[in-house]
């Protein structure tokens, strides 16, 4: 939902310079991609599928997603050289790093200029800030459950997790890839300012 919005306040802002944008969304497949053009028939044609998307996401079973296959295709079908603007929130089988890279070096080989927001809740995801009680949490995507107890595994979580996403942030830099944290709690206000400075 975040990044939904988040994308949208982007949108907003290149009508406003009256640059051309086109949108991408995908499940565990490419769901829709569109040209990029300027037009105001096109901008409200954006806000509509966003707006279906945000939808069914709510009102949907959720599904997972392949984000590298679908990053793939549009490597492909962006022609144009472009500014390729992702919201993740990098929580994929880290199994799969590697070829989340190489998928991100091949938006770069074909001239695209890559920005990825991290998208995150810091406070529960990152901090593990969570009562001390029972909990059973849930994956989005795949329904599978865990039973746990904050306190037990809070020191480790947090240890591992900063590890994982510091990782994550240098590989960006190392393949010049801009990586910019976008905790929802911030707002959107964050992500348009790091755009804006970008």
């Amino acid at each position: 939902e975040f990044s939904v919005y988040a994308a949208a306040s982007i949108i907003e802002l290149l009508k406003r310079q009256r640059d051309a944008v086109g949108i991408s969304l995908f499940t565990e497949q490419l769901d829709l991609q569109t040209q990029a053009k300027s037009s105001v028939s096109h901008h409200r044609y954006l806000y509509s599928e966003l707006e279906k998307h945000l939808r069914m996401y709510n009102e949907a079973e959720r599904k997972s997603t392949n984000s590298i296959q679908a990053i793939h295709d549009i490597a492909e079908l962006c022609h144009k050289r472009s500014m390729v603007v992702i919201f993740t929130d990098l929580m994929d089988d880290p199994a799969k790093e590697s070829a989340f890279f190489l998928v991100l070096q091949h938006l770069k080989h074909n001239k695209h200029e890559v920005l990825v927001f991290h998208v995150v809740d810091k406070k529960t995801e990152i901090d593990f800030e969570l009562e001390n009680r029972p909990y059973t949490l849930v994956d989005m995507e795949t329904g599978e459950r865990i039973k746990l107890q904050p306190a037990a595994i809070k020191e480790k979580y947090t240890e591992s997790i900063q590890a994982y996403f510091e990782q994550l942030k240098l590989k960006c830099a190392n393949y010049k890839i801009d990586f910019m944290p976008a905790d929802i709690d911030a707002g959107y206000h964050d992500v348009l300012l790091n755009y804006l400075l970008k």
